[in-house]
């Protein structure tokens, strides 16, 4: 059985159980919930949803859209129903069992996802279950994004959260359809350390948004920042 922490987000207004080893969500998971359109009636997917919390981050402010969210690893899609349970969520937030490479079969009007994106080669952690989703092992952000794409209705959105340095895996296979890279800034003069890609289904070109700054030079969050982390405000990429 998992051994979980109690954790909030939003400022509280979520309160999330997740493992104490392994990969454990953050503010990527806030950050990329953010960003996804809250359109009134929308049914939405995320892919590799581990314990639900950006799922459950959406719906929190998304108060009427429909969640559903696949993994892996079952143990985790029990602690995610747990944590739609515990929010009040159960009637429009759920996730079942499934690989990402293997979902097939129905259309969503938003999907979205936190792949594995870090060099399988890089420094391994002594703890499997953070490899298998952090640690990409060749191909996974192309599949999660040709998986999304299929899963998602003509003029629907596919918004993913990686590494910077990983974006045009992303855009390499989008076939002229239509994207936004907005790059996320560690402080004021860095360069981005992550990036939120949206992909729009429909034909389109790719252009580049001026990002948002994540913290002041003090260390502190910037006052963008801070409306997304901790009060649930979206997250507008333009």
């Amino acid at each position: 059985m998992l051994q979980c922490t109690l954790d909030r987000f939003l400022g509280g207004r979520i309160v999330a159980a997740q493992p104490k080893t392994g990969f454990r969500a953050g503010h990527d998971s806030v950050l990329l919930a953010a960003a996804i359109p809250d359109d009134p009636g929308a049914k939405v997917l995320e892919l590799g949803s581990g314990a639900g919390i950006a799922s459950i981050c959406f719906a929190w402010r998304a108060a009427n859209s429909s969640v559903r969210g696949v993994e892996i690893d079952p143990e985790l899609v029990e602690v995610a129903n747990a944590n739609s349970d515990r929010n009040a969520m159960a009637g429009r937030v759920r996730f079942g069992q499934s690989d990402v490479r293997e979902f097939r079969g129905q259309v969503f009007d938003h999907v979205f996802f936190n792949p594995p994106f870090h060099p399988r080669e890089g420094t391994q952690s002594p703890n499997a279950a953070r490899n298998a989703a952090k640690r990409d092992p060749g191909d996974a952000i192309w599949t999660w994004t040709d998986v999304a794409l299929k899963a998602v209705r003509t003029g629907g959105t596919v918004t993913a959260i990686l590494s910077f340095e990983r974006v045009p895996d992303m855009l390499a296979g989008l076939k002229g359809k239509r994207a936004l890279v907005f790059p996320l800034f560690p402080r004021p003069g860095s360069n981005p350390k992550r990036a939120i890609v949206q992909v729009t289904a429909d034909q389109g070109e790719v252009t580049i948004s001026a990002g948002l700054v994540l913290h002041r030079e003090a260390g502190s969050n910037s006052a963008e920042a801070e409306a997304i982390l901790r009060f649930g405000s979206p997250l507008a990429l333009r």
